[in-house]
């Protein structure tokens, strides 16, 4: 695995990573507005950062 690819996954992790810290701040009723649930919280992560 090259330094680019170790740079690149470690991006992804992190934009992963803010993704669910920001989500876990909202509400449970800021996230039903936006149709989610808290069990949704890391798949929703997960497919906005291609981790």
């Amino acid at each position: 695995m090259s330094i680019r690819e170790i740079t690149h996954k470690i991006q992804e992790w992190r934009r992963y990573r803010a993704s669910v810290r920001e989500l876990s701040r909202l509400s449970d009723r800021e996230l039903h507005d936006l149709g989610l649930s808290r069990a949704d919280i890391e798949y929703v992560a997960k497919k906005s950062s291609h981790y």
